[in-house]
């Protein structure tokens, strides 16, 4: 099926993308990788006049580490990230949910953060935002803001970010030397949205549990972060029934 027609703009930089997203409100839609917002343009379930193509900005096209985490650019792949050694040492439950998110042809141009805007409730990036405690930079003419991901998914394919902000960057924080990682979902097929899923978490001292963090994925219409399960958890030892 073919897009319906809108007006293209291809901005250099990012303060000149953030300026015409001022000026066209929400008559704009921003474009990263597209694997989100093209086909709901095709099945004519959003029908934006203008398109703000930010995909070719390089200044947001890296993966830093820094001492208080691992940040990631709005046009970062899903196939770099997966790749990313950074990645795998410093933030391992965004590694480990990475080859979920669809087929490589669907990581090779979508991207994280535009996973993350897009805020599917089935989708694996929103759930790893909620059980890591990342944080989301977004950026208007208005300045910079930081928004934790506890407070970014309103609903279903809903944020609070506002008609004039893009999101710029999504920074997760350090990785404890004593945590582990795992995303567990199941789906139709290999490559569907999951049914349900589980991004996991642990903190594990000599033996114990010490703090857990257990967010879902495909149960309401944003991730949910399930605190009591994540506290029945904290002084049990790891094993086959924990």
């Amino acid at each position: 099926m073919k897009n319906p027609p809108f007006e293209y703009h291809c901005p250099g930089s990012l303060n000149e993308a953030v300026t015409l997203l001022a000026e066209l409100g929400d008559d704009a839609k921003i474009l990263a990788g597209g694997q989100s917002l093209l086909p709901v343009m095709a099945l004519r379930l959003g029908t934006p006049p203008h398109i703000i193509d930010i995909g070719g900005l390089t200044e947001l096209a890296d993966i830093t580490v820094g001492s208080d985490g691992v940040t990631i650019g709005a046009t970062v792949r899903h196939r770099a990230a997966e790749t990313s050694d950074d990645i795998a040492r410093h933030a391992p439950l965004v590694a480990a949910a990475l080859p979920h998110v669809g087929h490589r042809a669907i990581r090779t141009r979508g991207t994280v953060l535009g996973s993350i805007a897009h805020a599917d409730p089935a989708a694996e990036m929103p759930a790893v935002c909620l059980a890591t405690g990342a944080t989301m930079v977004a950026r208007s003419v208005d300045g910079e803001r930081e928004i934790a991901a506890a407070d970014f998914f309103e609903g279903y394919l809903t944020t609070v970010l506002h008609d004039n902000e893009i999101l710029t960057h999504v920074r997760f924080p350090a990785w404890p030397a004593t945590a582990g990682a795992a995303v567990v979902e199941i789906s139709r097929r290999h490559g569907d949205y999951a049914l349900v899923g589980l991004a996991c978490k642990v903190d594990v001292t000599e033996g114990e549990i010490t703090s857990a963090a257990l967010s879902f994925l495909g149960v309401s219409g944003t991730p949910v972060r399930v605190t009591r399960a994540e506290q029945s958890l904290v002084g049990k030892t790891p094993g086959d029934t924990v």
